[in-house]
């Protein structure tokens, strides 16, 4: 067995982040070979992963870029095992890593695009099992939205202050001046927020899955189904009416003001900004 070098066990700690225990018995393992002693690493941080595969990772962050015209935005969640490690060096380190693969990432949904993607020769899969392989604890990559603007508008994003919840948002304008106008910038900045505290799971009731929607009729007439038919079907369409409202965000009560909804708010400011406004996506990502 080649004799391990004081300096070569420094070197490959410094290369991996690993103890130097761990890292003189991967470069034992491997006769010297730093490359070899690399792999051997990663490997740990593999079947750290897979041994810890059923585990909640229920802590982490939310985190959102945007570029600099402000037409592209992505947002996507980081999670780990327990709220120590969210708040440690390695995680805080590795989040600011994420951010730049976010900023690259294609446009699929989903934590496998993050994971896929390649930044100085290194996919992200790569950086997230070398942090792994020195926590002990399991990370992953949750959820994974990008929006795109191809016309007038802007995207809005909000990250709540204990970073486990955010919201993005896309407004569509009829002119860019609508856009850069301050009062859509503030309802989209609004909206950011309400979303993030209202948690709409549809825009408008046509963006609702259609089985949601039966399975809570149901729900409804069988409440009244000792009333007559028409009595039934006036009750049922005014339980629905409500169930849009807390659960559609065009039709939710705004927050900042709920004797108007969200879609009333947009028409207002962009009214205000001398066009029209609409919003066309949103996502809302939460850790835990």
């Amino acid at each position: 067995m080649a004799e391990i070098s004081a300096a070569t066990v420094v070197k490959l700690r410094k290369l991996s982040g690993q103890s130097m225990g761990e890292c003189k018995k991967a470069l034992e393992e491997a006769n010297g070979d730093m490359d070899k002693a690399t792999e051997i690493l990663r490997k740990k941080g593999l079947a750290t992963l897979a041994k810890r595969a059923e585990r909640e990772t229920s802590e982490g962050a939310v985190v959102v870029w945007q570029s600099e015209d402000g037409k592209t935005a992505a947002m996507a969640t980081l999670c780990c095992e327990t709220a120590f490690v969210a708040k440690s060096d390695d995680f805080i380190a590795l989040a600011k890593e994420f951010h730049g693969y976010i900023a690259v990432a294609g446009a699929t949904p989903g934590a496998n695009t993050i994971l896929q993607t390649t930044v100085n020769g290194k996919n992200f899969q790569e950086v997230l099992t070398d942090v792994v392989s020195r926590t002990g604890e399991k990370m992953q990559v949750g959820d994974y939205a990008r929006f795109q603007l191809d016309g007038a508008g802007l995207i809005g994003s909000y990250v709540h202050f204990n970073k486990k919840v955010g919201s993005m948002l896309l407004i569509e304008t009829d002119s860019v001046q609508v856009a850069q106008s301050e009062s859509v910038k503030q309802a989209a900045a609004d909206f950011a927020m309400h979303i993030t505290a209202s948690k709409p799971i549809a825009l408008d009731p046509t963006n609702l899955d259609p089985q949601i929607v039966e399975k809570e009729k149901a729900i409804y007439a069988d409440q009244v189904k000792n009333k007559p038919p028409q009595v039934v079907e006036k009750i049922v369409e005014g339980k629905l009416k409500k169930f849009y409202s807390d659960y559609c965000l065009l039709m939710q009560p705004f927050v900042k003001d709920d004797s108007k909804s969200v879609e009333q708010v947009l028409a207002e400011a962009a009214k205000q900004a001398g066009g029209k406004a609409t919003i066309k996506r949103f996502v809302r990502f939460e850790v835990g």
